[in-house]
């Protein structure tokens, strides 16, 4: 990505839910009010490939193997190298991948794990394992309870983000960090999503002696 100005980046993770979840109105309109400097999307389906169109920036889908939706990234400036996928340990049903980009300063892995509770931890270590050693995981990680990533800090809001059948709160959508400063994070409404978007200001920390 060019050179971001000194200071935190914003970073919005969403996780879609495909083509009946939010539109491309919804999605156009929180990069014009938010101005993130990087936006994460899960269940990303090819609709949604005309944000371009709308808002301009970069952008870069990467479908989940077999499946028409995915993980999507769109920033405003452009990105140094495309965002690389990395898969996961699997499911019995869908093959899972991340989608890494590179920020310069630091990497971020956009994910949407599976629902286990044994397997989403074990592709959190995978994950972590193809980053540098200043990074953030975001994105649905479909994850009741603490992490478990050994290097990493639980720094995104604390509120929940999904309703289990419309009744149970969950927070599902997370922010990880590694060798950052999570300097303010919060939740957005969801639209037409069953997941409400997680905002972060991430920083890397000033060098020690």
């Amino acid at each position: 990505m060019t050179p971001h100005p000194p200071g935190p980046m914003k970073i919005v993770s969403w996780n879609l839910l495909h083509r009946n979840g939010a539109s491309l109105d919804e999605i156009a309109a929180l990069v014009r009010h938010e101005a993130p400097d990087l936006l994460l999307m899960q269940e990303a389906a090819d609709h949604i490939d005309g944000l371009v169109h709308r808002v301009g920036g970069y952008y870069a889908r990467s479908p989940l193997p077999g499946r028409t939706h995915g993980l999507a990234a769109w920033g405003p400036r452009p990105l140094a190298t495309p965002p690389t996928a990395v898969h996961l340990p699997r499911g019995m049903l869908v093959k899972r991948i991340c989608q890494i980009v590179d920020l310069g300063r630091f990497a971020v892995a956009n994910v949407h794990l599976s629902h286990g509770q044994l397997l989403n931890r074990r592709q959190l270590r995978s994950v972590a394992q193809a980053l540098p050693a200043r990074a953030a995981v975001l994105g649905d990680c479909n994850m009741i309870g603490p992490p478990m990533l050994p290097g990493f800090r639980d720094a995104g809001p604390r509120r929940p983000t999904h309703a289990m059948a419309r009744v149970m709160p969950l927070r599902l959508d997370r922010c990880l960090v590694r060798g950052l400063t999570c300097e303010g994070s919060q939740v957005l409404a969801n639209g037409g999503s069953d997941h409400r978007p997680i905002v972060v200001l991430l920083s890397v920390p000033p060098d020690g002696p």
